[in-house]
């Protein structure tokens, strides 16, 4: 604890400098109320006051009912004051003609620090998380019961002017038999390992409709008599996903659910066809894209300039979208929407009270779904085309989807839409049941946000957070294999944190996360392609030898390692996994076979590497 609020002495300090004005006394408040709130002040209590900082960005006025639990003097805050002082006028609480973009900064960097920090919810809060969940479950299922006749035929009919040619071409594919499946490193709902997940012995009588076992699950017809061992689920039968949480906020935990192996595997193979669709169709493309999230950025940047693009986002995004529309959106493309529905798992076990609930799902899917990104991104774009086409006032045209390329996009839950349209758009979306998050939209004003970048008139406006606490232990302290491995964690993170200051220029800051980093481990200069976890500057790197063999300089530090389990693979499954494989090149690890999977833990070890 005392380190964070050194941390955010030291940057606030820092900050005002920047702004030529002070901050001790902002510094007695968060000290004070940490004493009495604890770390909660720093990780939920701030954090909120940002929202109603930006939101009085938005709405170019200060509300006295924002900031509540902080004192007033005038019409402005008393916290953070002498920032508060360079964007909005005291006396009447509005925004000054040519507000400050440091304070801006400042203010955003001050409050949102600590607000992903990587610590456990309370067991209440948990609980609140899972009840949360249950609840938009039986939301979801009453939006499928409320929607009407119309409003479906509504979504069909855009659905398809957007993505009928995208559909085809995936429809095709699944029809030729041009997917192939893929298996990753993460969890599953049945537990298997890495390299175990090729020797699979469950299939669903769902997916052998579509993925036949015999296509999926051997590396060649030589191998047919071991499908004569594999368990076949029935409908009724079949694995459900495995609900569970992990750190998000203090304030609220994040849900996932875990996918069965076999369902991931086939969803995989729907993912990369899409994928490879969309990349091909000039149409989609120009509005939904999972690969990179910098159009979006773009366009927030452009929506802070011009005030002409707003920029919303949804909550309990994911667990909102209903297989009802997704069945509805398919409708027309039946060999895809059986291969959707084929790899969509149907039951989650979710925990509650001490126990297990087991319940049929109403959503399409949660995150841990390969699909559920994808599937989300075009939900949500059909139904934005539905509340522009309300403010036309006449059905949609191909001319009119033409015209709203550069202006409209999702990723996920981030979505632009020209300001013009975003009442109908909100109303829409309510409609189909989904949340917008009226903390993290904007509209008016000339605050963006989208995709983790920050803007304000044009000026990136973006903080770095602290994602987990800081270290105090040298490596010479004796540590178990839990703590060595968290304080391996917290090493590597606080090394990334302190070369992300560095690069957003608080390089006061940064010297007191050097005197940190420098008593707990060597930390020399290195370039930012060196694997040593070392400090990044404009000045060069250090050198303590030169490689003999490659000629090139090394420096001692620590590196990151990762000791993959022990996970030992042969015959049919190891014939399977290269066969799997996407490129002709080999495969990165010659030891694949042996060890493979989730690394147990992390950890750092000491010796030299490349300098740059």
């Amino acid at each position: 604890m005392k380190s964070l609020m050194l941390l955010w002495q030291e940057a606030a300090n820092e900050l005002a400098a920047w702004c030529c004005t002070s901050t001790s006394r902002d510094y007695q408040t968060v000290s004070t109320r940490v004493k009495h709130e604890g770390i909660s002040f720093l990780t939920i209590t701030l954090p909120d006051f940002c929202k109603d900082f930006q939101k009085s960005l938005a709405e170019g006025q200060v509300d006295r009912n924002q900031f509540q639990g902080f004192a007033f003097s005038g019409s402005l805050p008393r916290f953070l004051g002498g920032f508060f002082d360079l964007v909005f006028d005291r006396g009447t609480g509005r925004l000054v003609e040519n507000p400050s973009i440091d304070a801006i900064f400042a203010i955003r960097q001050l409050t949102l620090m600590f607000g992903k920090v990587a610590i456990a919810c309370s067991e209440e809060r948990v609980a609140a998380a899972i009840e949360g969940y249950l609840n938009c479950e039986q939301s979801v299922k009453e939006s499928d019961n409320s929607r009407g006749l119309q409003e479906i035929e509504d979504f069909s009919r855009v659905s398809n002017l957007l993505w009928n040619d995208l559909f085809n071409q995936v429809d095709r594919k699944i029809a030729l038999g041009e997917i192939l499946p893929k298996h990753g490193p993460g969890a599953t709902a049945d537990r298997l390992t890495g390299n175990g997940k090729y020797n699979q012995t469950e299939w669903t009588r769902r997916l052998e409709d579509i993925f036949p076992a015999a296509e999926f699950l051997l590396p060649n017809w030589n191998y047919i008599d071991s499908l004569n061992s594999l368990n076949w689920l029935e409908p009724g039968a079949e694995r459900p996903v495995r609900v569970i949480t992990v750190p998000k906020t203090l304030k609220t935990p994040r849900i996932i659910a875990i996918e069965p192996t076999a369902m991931q595997y086939a969803q995989q193979a729907v993912l990369e066809a899409f994928t490879e669709c969309i990349d091909a169709d000039d149409n989609a493309r120009a509005f939904i894209r999972w690969k990179s999230n910098v159009p979006n950025q773009r366009l927030a940047r452009r929506g802070s300039l011009t005030g002409s693009l707003a920029t919303l986002d949804l909550s309990e995004a994911s667990d909102r979208v209903s297989n009802q529309l997704v069945r509805e959106m398919f409708f027309d493309h039946p060999i895809l929407a059986d291969a959707v529905d084929a790899c969509r798992s149907r039951k989650a076990e979710v925990p509650y009270q001490n126990g297990k609930k087991i319940i049929r799902l109403a959503k399409f899917a949660s995150m841990g779904s390969a699909l559920c990104f994808p599937m989300e991104s075009l939900v949500f774009m059909t139904v934005m085309f539905l509340g522009i086409e309300d403010v036309l006032n006449r059905p949609l045209t191909k001319e009119d989807v033409e015209s709203f390329k550069g202006q409209v996009r999702v990723y996920g839950d981030d979505i632009i839409i020209p300001v013009e349209y975003v009442r109908s758009v909100v109303s829409r979306l309510e409609t189909f049941g989904f949340k917008v998050n009226a903390n993290k939209s904007y509209w008016s004003g000339y605050f963006r946000e989208s995709c983790g970048k920050d803007y304000y008139a044009g000026h990136d406006v973006s903080v770095v957070r602290v994602r987990q606490l800081i270290p105090t232990r040298p490596s010479s302290v004796p540590m178990n294999k839990i703590e060595k491995s968290l304080w391996s964690s917290q090493i590597i993170s606080t090394v990334s944190l302190r070369n992300q200051l560095y690069k957003r220029g608080l390089w006061q800051t940064v010297k007191y996360l050097d005197t940190i980093l420098e008593g707990l481990i060597p930390f020399p200069a290195v370039g930012e392609n060196s694997p040593v976890l070392g400090k990044h500057n404009f000045s060069g790197f250090e050198t303590g030898k030169m490689c003999s063999d490659l000629q090139v300089p090394l420096v001692r530090g620590y590196k990151t390692v990762s000791k993959l389990p022990d996970d030992h693979l042969e015959g049919a499954g190891a014939l399977l996994k290269f066969f799997l494989k996407r490129s002709e090149e080999p495969f990165v690890d010659r030891n694949h076979l042996e060890r493979y999977g989730r690394p147990d833990a992390v950890d750092i070890k000491l010796g030299w590497a490349p300098a740059q």
